[in-house]
């Protein structure tokens, strides 16, 4: 399977202030992560700090939340901010939020239910 790219839009709940992104979806991701300069423009209200382990090693990045769209599905999610990243990346707990999963046959997302057992 390739990478899958989906054009999506990250919007800051509070203030309403948006970007159209083309993201990469990260299903070895946990969380969503949006670049620094993202962050700048939208100004995400920061609640605190999560370590995660990446494959660099451990770091600590600032957790906040934000509006996600894709493919004409919205929810709140939460996200991380880096300083290093380049690219929004789409993690597990934002697809699932979606009721998306990636088609292993066409690398491209599909809807799936959400589970509520």
């Amino acid at each position: 399977m390739g990478h899958v790219w989906v054009d999506a839009r990250l919007i800051n709940p509070i203030t309403g202030q948006d970007v159209k992104v083309t993201a990469l979806v990260d299903t070895g991701a946990t969380f969503t992560v949006v670049p620094w300069e993202i962050h700048e423009k939208l100004s995400f209200k920061i609640i605190g700090k999560k370590r995660v382990e990446t494959t660099k090693g451990y770091t600590d990045l600032d957790e906040s939340f934000a509006l996600l769209e894709v493919k004409g599905k919205r929810s709140v999610t939460p996200i991380l901010i880096s300083k290093e990243l380049r690219d929004v990346l789409i993690g597990v707990l934002t697809l699932e939020a979606l009721g998306l999963t990636v088609d292993p046959t066409t690398s491209e997302l599909k809807e799936t239910r959400i589970l509520l057992l």
